[in-house]
């Protein structure tokens, strides 16, 4: 089945930029529950850090699902401009009518 140039491999992508992004997020949630944030950030920088994480995980999250929504509409177009396409055992063609030359 062809593919849109690059389809695959941008939906590959977006998934792993979401997957990092993710464990971004759990990772300073975890810092915070620990209470070790404070051994680096001020309570301001890290309010401000965590909320980019959170929107970072969000933006990757709706690419990653917009992605393989396309990927998935690409493909249900593709199976039905092929059904459209491919004549059934049903289906005859007419044929051209040959013109014939004058004698």
């Amino acid at each position: 089945m062809p593919t849109p140039l690059g389809g695959p491999r941008l939906d590959e992508i977006s998934r792993k930029w979401r997957s990092l992004a993710d464990r971004r997020l759990v990772y300073f949630s975890e810092l915070y529950r620990s209470g070790r944030w404070k051994h680096y950030y001020t309570e301001e920088s890290f309010a401000a850090r965590m909320r980019d994480v959170i929107k970072a995980a969000r933006v990757w999250r709706d690419l990653a699902e917009r992605t393989l929504a396309a990927q998935i509409l690409a493909e249900q177009e593709f199976a039905g401009q092929a059904s459209r396409e491919a004549p059934s055992a049903r289906q005859v063609r007419p044929r051209a009518k040959r013109m014939r030359p004058a004698a």
